[in-house]
């Protein structure tokens, strides 16, 4: 079974930035796309980013680009979301989300995803 775990999560004031990191679990990670995604209270789980298996090809919601970057290091097993410039509305638990089926476009679509972490709360304040 596939297993992320997702770290980094906290509370920030809008401007700040903040790092999440995922760890996974799974020999074959690096043959993976992974994904971002964020819930709010009240509201659908929404696309933040996808990076591809090598780490070559990455895609962003028009709501982060700019702001947020996601990157791999595949010999850790991990993937991350640089947060910068945090606003209010980023507030929302964030997830980490693994593809384990090949797939040569990125997905935006949670249907896309095959597992997920457990989410890890971000919050931002003034």
């Amino acid at each position: 079974q596939v297993q992320l775990v997702e770290s980094g999560g906290g509370l920030m004031q809008a401007g700040g930035s903040l790092r999440l990191s995922c760890a996974a679990s799974g020999r074959t990670f690096s043959n993976w796309n992974m994904g971002w995604f964020r819930q709010a209270p009240g509201k659908d789980r929404e696309f933040v980013a996808a990076i591809n298996w090598s780490g070559g090809i990455t895609y962003y919601a028009d709501s982060v680009k700019g702001r947020f970057t996601i990157s791999r290091d595949n010999a850790k097993n991990t993937v991350n979301l640089q947060m910068n410039n945090l606003k209010y509305e980023d507030t929302a638990v964030y997830y980490c989300a693994a593809r384990v089926r090949f797939n040569a476009i990125l997905g935006w679509s949670a249907s896309d995803y095959d597992y997920w972490g457990q989410g890890t709360q971000v919050t931002v304040s003034s």
